[in-house]
């Protein structure tokens, strides 16, 4: 077994080391979201914390870590009354694979007792194996949606349910939830970013001295790492004896009314949802004090759990930054400081003085001069000429659902129709290749009638390899979708560019809602670039869209030919995936010779390989040439006007309708 690198040799990361420390001293803080660039030792100091936990007190024999001091009435291995003072084992840090199933995290019936023993009999999952510990997901913000569904109901419930295949289970599953993620595969859904109690952005150090001392430390763990561990030990041992004495004095910490009207003052303040937020920074301020051997929590302390409490609860969309306004935060503070009571005018409300203003735009001011009549279509990119500087987007909104047609085999998601491990039953099938979700009805329905033929006698069924059925199951995968974005002069108004752009961020944040990877291609002057090549992350896709500059001619030919190309790299990487392309143009195309043709015969390439398309048209103004209808026709797709992509559009539902009736 390796031994794990000492907690108290990680270098720097102060904050991630005190939001692990705080969740020690209480676990009811409710865990650590760990956020950061890709190796700045994120999962060594988590893995390296469990080695700082105390021991956990069990009931010998019970495969869900149940207190002999409080056990589980529950329990499915109890009744535990009476069975003395039980066992103690070190603390555990169960690892959640990105790739787990839904058996392996909540359990599942033993396929292999019900068929040999006849017998229903539970075999305990990840959740269980947490009870009591540490639940880390690294890479938390790509797991599946139905894996962090079932986290989300245990984190509140502090139970989990099963059921399913005839098995009803519950058990207890409190622990802590520590996840590690890079922002730049992707955010996290809102649900669960609120479960984690703290959250942490690292970066790795740009002193030279300090990243020489990390490898340095890195070198001498990897060539001796029990010797290296033998080094820290005593400022390990001293760690773990700190801990325990926070955990003895934290009851005795006093959380005084100032100090809860700060909490309550701060998070109305920032416009925080719900009162998880306050109840999470209570918890984080009084375990600081503990952690520091006070028995008061001191404005200090209110602090320092805002800056870890509240970053990743203001997020209004997932394109907003998380982080917090510190000056503002002191302004509060100081509001609210003083004694403990209130005095005549403190009637619990939220700070006076505009401290739950809402903060100023900060975005980018409108261009004072309006933008050229002429629509620069016979101005050349090169050297710049007839290029305009980028707009701000418009206010996204809420569009109508976009989807591929048919049924995949994609990876889980919210979008297409799609045969996945999770989902509704709908039949039953032979399996192909290895068995991963057994419909027990079909299987014993197999193989009941050959019963006497096997020569069955007394319990149990006889089963042979033949007789197992795989479950076929419908769900919801996600899909690549591919923004081809027209960036000519001819979108260049300013008025025009701000709506598409504000469209392609509805877009975006329809497809982070329904777990899609995205891409952007644009096209302008005489070619067409790869402004993003598919990712997880729409926060990127959306910088680059708030930066596209836009002018020049319209080579539509070429940008689709682009798009083209991305997808059949794409398939190479991620052949489970189709794809959805999202055409945003008026249609013209006045780039390169016969510009016309060329367009026509690039659209087809995606009708002849079957790629679902839809064209967003931008054409505006009383005269229409109708050219983005006729792209969508040679793409094998439709087209929808930018009135048309809102849900709640009323010509939408009616071309929906007519639609249908045809």
């Amino acid at each position: 077994m390796t031994t794990p690198f000492p907690f108290t040799a990680v270098v720097g990361q102060d904050d991630l080391r005190l939001a692990l420390l705080l969740n020690a001293v209480s676990p009811s803080v409710g865990g650590v979201l760990v956020r950061g660039e890709k190796g700045t030792a994120k999962s060594t100091a988590v893995r390296a914390l469990t080695s700082l936990l105390p021991k956990v007190a069990v009931v010998p024999g019970c495969r869900f870590s149940c207190d002999p001091a409080a056990p589980d009435p529950g329990c499915p291995d109890g009744p535990h009354e009476g069975e003395g003072a039980g066992a103690s084992r070190p603390a555990r840090m169960v690892e959640l694979p990105v790739g787990a199933s839904e058996d392996r995290l909540v359990g599942a019936l033993d396929i292999e007792r019900a068929l040999a023993e006849g017998v229903k009999a539970y075999e305990p999952g990840l959740l269980a194996a947490a009870h009591r510990g540490i639940l880390y997901v690294d890479e938390v913000n790509l797991l599946h949606d139905h894996l962090v569904d079932l986290l989300l109901d245990a984190a509140a419930m502090g139970a989990s349910y099963v059921e399913r295949e005839g098995v009803s289970v519950r058990h207890a599953a409190r622990f802590l939830l520590v996840g590690t993620m890079n922002p730049e595969e992707g955010e996290l859904r809102p649900q669960l970013l609120d479960r984690f109690g703290l959250t942490v952005e690292v970066s790795a150090s740009r002193e030279p001295d300090q990243r020489v001392e990390v490898v340095r430390r890195r070198l001498a763990y990897d060539d001796d790492p029990a010797g290296f561990a033998a080094r820290w030990a005593d400022e390990e041992a001293a760690v773990r004896r700190r801990i325990a004495a926070a955990r003895e004095l934290l009851p005795s910490v006093r959380l005084g009314d100032g100090a809860l009207r700060q909490i309550a003052a701060t998070c109305a303040a920032f416009e925080v949802d719900g009162m998880r937020a306050d109840i999470v920074m209570a918890r984080t301020a009084t375990a600081l004090a503990a952690w520091a051997g006070r028995t008061e929590v001191l404005a200090e302390d209110v602090r320092q759990a805002a800056l870890l409490a509240l970053p990743h609860r203001r997020r209004r969309n997932p394109f907003d930054a998380p982080g917090l306004d510190e000056d503002k935060l002191d302004e509060t503070l100081e509001e609210f400081s003083g004694d403990d009571d209130p005095g005549p005018d403190g009637d619990g409300g939220g700070p006076g003085g505009g401290g739950g203003q809402p903060e100023p735009d900060e975005g980018p001011a409108a261009d004072g001069a309006a933008a050229p009549p002429g629509e620069g279509e016979g101005e050349p990119a090169t050297g710049g000429a007839g290029e305009q500087s980028p707009v701000r987007a418009a206010e996204p909104f809420r569009t109508k659902v976009l989807s591929v047609p048919g049924i995949g085999e994609g990876a889980a998601g919210r979008r297409s129709r799609a045969r996945t491990e999770h989902g509704r039953t709908t039949g039953a099938r032979r399996p192909r290749g290895t068995l991963t979700k057994l419909h027990l009805a079909a299987t014993v329905q197999a193989a009941a009638p050959h019963q006497r033929a096997r020569g069955r006698s007394g319990r149990g069924l006889v089963v042979r390899r033949d007789d197992l059925r795989q479950a076929a199951r419908e769900g919801r995968e996600g899909n690549l979708v591919l923004f081809v974005v027209d960036a000519s002069g001819s979108m260049a108004a300013r008025q025009r560019m701000s709506a598409v752009k504000g469209a392609v961020l509805s877009l975006l944040l329809d497809a982070y809602q329904r777990r899609d990877k995205v891409g952007l291609v644009t096209f302008r002057g005489s070619a067409a670039d790869v402004a993003l090549p598919p990712t997880s992350s729409v926060d990127a896709a959306a910088a680059r869209l708030e930066s596209l500059p836009t002018g020049g001619r319209t080579p539509l030919a070429a940008g689709l030919l682009k798009a083209h190309d991305v997808l059949r790299v794409e398939r190479l990487r991620d052949p489970a995936r189709r794809a959805l392309v999202v055409v945003v143009t008026d249609g013209r195309a006045t780039g390169g010779p016969e510009p016309v043709a060329l367009a026509s015969r690039a659209a087809r390439l995606f009708a002849a390989e079957g790629i679902a398309s839809v064209v967003v048209d931008c054409e505006s103004g009383p005269v229409r040439l109708g050219l983005a209808g006729r792209l969508a026709g040679e793409l094998g797709g439709t087209a929808v006007t930018l009135d048309e992509l809102r849900a709640d559009s009323i010509a939408g539902l009616v071309k929906d309708v007519q639609r249908r009736a045809a």
